[in-house]
């Protein structure tokens, strides 16, 4: 059966976050006056978190719960939501309270203008780290020069989508998922509302510095192909500093008569081909990854429990 609003809400050790989470939620959707769903993905969370949704679920039946048999990330997380999603409207909101759910009011009302899609974009992000606003703020801007599409600067997963955009995600089974950019490569109407980021309720990141660097891999690699353009740019440049090289030993060798066997620009540029040839191997095995992983067909998730219906 069909709804107005399902809210998605990824979790992961969130057990002090999710009574605030759910109260201002609940507040937000019933002043809208539509029919709703607060769809919660415990993903393999170590604490109380699946208790407390549990619960949650059997006092409020516009709570669900799916819990995966362990942690497959917040991405996939998002995506089992997407799945299991029944909402006319699907607002994707992460369960640390930075991004506001008094927000989505907004978000809704501007969707209703005409859009397909409206993402919460950042005009300040509190309580993070100079290095982490700065490595994020770079992050958005090489992207967006480097794919193909145009991927919004300075925004997250917060936002609200119609069911065509959920619809088409749903066709879309890619291991490593970079949920903006498939959002973006859809298509439609989209547009956007500006927000300040607060700061975190409580508890700690999960994005460590190791998953942002993984994450920042598979948007790149997902939506663009620069990286290989890379190895064949590479091998140019390298041919062409040989050939001067070259150019320069012959000269040495029977004008100048200055050159000593051996000479270390020699080793110099062995040692500089072979970082290249290195590297260029390295991003060529980083798409083969991604091939083999999809080749695979591995489902993208396994369900340990569910309170969501199968209609």
């Amino acid at each position: 059966m069909s709804i107005d609003l399902s809210i998605i809400i990824p979790i992961y050790n969130e057990q002090d976050n999710i009574p605030v989470l759910y109260n201002r939620l609940t507040k937000v959707a019933q002043s809208m006056s539509l029919s709703y769903e607060l769809l919660f993905i415990n993903d393999g969370s170590a604490d109380a978190s699946l208790g407390m949704l549990i619960a949650l679920s059997q006092t409020d039946s516009n709570v669900h719960y799916i819990n995966l048999s362990r942690n497959f990330g917040h991405q996939i997380a998002v995506t089992a939501g997407i799945d299991s999603c029944k909402g006319d409207a699907v607002v994707i909101i992460d369960a640390d309270l930075q991004d506001p759910p008094e927000l989505i009011i907004e978000l809704y009302a501007k969707m209703k203008e005409g859009f397909q899609v409206v993402y919460a974009r950042r005009n300040s992000r509190s309580g993070e780290s100079f290095m982490k606003k700065f490595t994020a703020k770079m992050f958005y801007r090489i992207l967006a020069k480097i794919t193909s599409i145009k991927i919004p600067v300075d925004t997250g997963d917060f936002r609200i989508m119609d069911r065509k955009i959920v619809e088409v995600l749903m066709k879309m089974p890619e291991q490593q998922k970079y949920l903006r950019g498939q959002i973006a490569w859809v298509g439609f109407n989209q547009t956007y509302i500006m927000y300040d980021r607060e700061e975190r309720h409580a508890g700690s990141t999960g994005y460590t510095y190791k998953k942002m660097i993984r994450f920042a891999l598979d948007g790149i690699t997902g939506f663009s192909n620069l990286p290989l353009k890379f190895a064949t740019i590479a091998g140019f440049f390298v041919s062409g500093i040989t050939f001067l090289l070259s150019l320069y030993a012959l000269y040495a060798r029977f004008v100048s008569k200055d050159y000593v066997p051996g000479w270390t620009s020699l080793i110099l540029a062995v040692l500089f081909i072979g970082g290249v040839q290195l590297i260029s191997i390295g991003i060529i095995g980083e798409y083969i990854s991604r091939v083999s992983s999809n080749v695979r067909n591995r489902p993208l998730y396994v369900v340990s429990d569910t309170s969501c219906s199968k209609n």
